[in-house]
């Protein structure tokens, strides 16, 4: 039986384990695996039991997050892109479909940055397994197989790098200094107001007005889904007009609403400050707020 044809304009930013399931025989179509200790899986998870034809790619060991003095969760540079892209048997007209575990808030996040960085090395094509190896395992007909599989070649993928989902440090400076943008911090509230801190970050406190949306609160934990499209708008809806830069302390959570706000609700102007606060506190001249939010947000 031929596998459905699978047309850039049907799809979306979320696919669901039928979608994966009637395209599996596809090559137009890349299972990338990422779970990685976000999960507590990794790769021995992966071969314990994964969908046919996926390759592995750790989210935290394989290089999809770089480190630049205590930045440690920037964008790759082009070159390492391109090798990792390739290694992973990519090419630019296959579909790349992103699998975490399925577990966690922290666990979607995974999965949102490797959507987001593929989006920003210039591949369009891309999406998420909805609800990741947990949904697809719930079915006991659909197939798993374990061990290694075959590694995939293909040559260094092109990275044209796209530069609107991603802000770089003159622009928050810019925002900051002129409140251009929604500074949206998505972090938990005790690091909002400067009362914890990462260890990435060298002083505790959030970009001076901020507004905050904690980034689990996009994740049902009853159904390890995010949540619907209409409740994902209602939670986002108090945020003020104009272009929107998420972060939080190392670029990671901050996927989450990027992808939420750009992809799912398709709000324009919408970028990940990947440097985060770990960038952003290296300078000491740098301002950071702290403190309770006065305004109200909604």
């Amino acid at each position: 039986m031929s596998s459905p044809t699978v047309v850039r304009d049907q799809v979306p930013p979320l696919v669901s384990p039928d979608w994966v399931a009637r395209r599996l025989a596809d090559p137009a179509v890349r299972l990338v695996d990422i779970r990685s200790v976000v999960d507590g899986g990794g790769r021995a998870a992966y071969l314990t039991a994964h969908i046919p034809g996926a390759v592995h790619s750790d989210y935290v060991e394989d290089g999809w997050r770089a480190t630049k003095g205590m930045a440690s969760g920037l964008l790759p540079e082009a070159d390492v892109l391109a090798a990792l892209l390739g290694g992973i048997g990519l090419g630019p007209e296959q579909i790349a479909v992103v699998i975490s575990a399925g577990t966690s808030a922290g666990d979607f996040a995974a999965a949102a940055r490797v959507y987001w960085t593929l989006r920003v090395a210039g591949h369009r094509l891309v999406t998420i397994l909805d609800g990741g190896m947990a949904a697809w395992s719930a079915d006991p007909s659909r197939p798993v197989v374990g061990g290694p599989s075959r590694k995939p070649e293909a040559p260094p993928y092109p990275v044209a790098l796209a530069g609107a989902a991603r802000a770089l440090l003159p622009r928050v400076v810019r925002a900051v200094a002129t409140d251009d943008a929604v500074l949206l911090d998505t972090r938990a509230l005790a690091f909002f107001e400067g009362r914890a801190k990462s260890p990435q970050a060298l002083r505790p406190g959030r970009l001076p007005g901020a507004v905050m949306i904690d980034h689990t609160t996009a994740w049902d934990p009853e159904t390890s889904r995010l949540k619907d499209a209409t409740a994902l708008s209602t939670l986002f809806a108090h945020l003020p007009a104009g272009p929107v830069i998420a972060y939080c302390n190392t670029g990671h959570q901050a996927a989450t609403p990027w992808f939420v706000l750009s992809e799912v609700l398709g709000r324009p102007d919408v970028s990940l400050y990947d440097g985060s606060m770990s960038e952003w506190t290296e300078e000491p001249a740098r301002p950071v707020g702290a403190g309770p939010d006065e305004r109200k947000r909604g």
